[in-house]
């Protein structure tokens, strides 16, 4: 099994949780599951895959511990690399900015050369819009763990299954 490396931001706590049951669907050790405040551009280049999350703030900002992130990203070669994407949001208070933190993360990656995957149909989610759409799908795991949290153990346990079999 290729070594998955988890990144995330988290300022209440939240998106590390997420992060957690992530790794525990993916079978990832705890030492592989970093808040992005730890990334350095050798530990992206190291890892044979990234998986990357943040917590969505405001009109659908990064979480603030993503800003200095971004910039590491924008840096490291990941020609190649599976990158797979998570966010959580609030789609009832913020549902036109719904999860757009992975869009921001997109963004910055759109120059290392690796490839996205783990998309996920936006049907079935609770908001309005979100940039983190394309084509119908979300471009990564969405997450709504304040208002659909009786939905997240299912959804991350789908998305597990699909990322092991698109990196097989």
């Amino acid at each position: 099994m290729k070594q998955m490396t988890i990144y995330y931001g988290s300022t209440t706590g939240t998106c590390e949780t997420l992060a957690s049951m992530i790794a525990n669907a993916l079978g990832i050790g705890s030492e592989n599951v970093h808040n992005v405040t730890d990334m350095t551009k050798e530990t992206l280049e190291g890892s044979d895959m990234l998986i990357l999350g943040s917590s969505t703030w405001g009109c659908g900002d990064l979480q603030d511990d993503w800003y200095d992130g971004v910039e590491i990203l924008k840096k490291a070669d990941l020609a190649g690399k599976p990158v797979a994407l998570f966010a959580c949001g609030d789609g009832e208070s913020y549902g036109d900015t719904f999860c757009e933190a992975m869009t921001h993360l997109k963004d910055a990656l759109a120059d290392s050369g690796c490839t996205f995957i783990g998309s996920v149909p936006a049907e079935g989610y609770n908001f309005t819009g979100s940039t983190a759409v394309e084509g119908g799908h979300f471009i990564g795991l969405a997450l709504d763990d304040v208002n659909e949290s009786d939905k997240s153990e299912e959804r991350i346990a789908n998305w597990a299954k699909q990322i092991l079999s698109e990196t097989a």
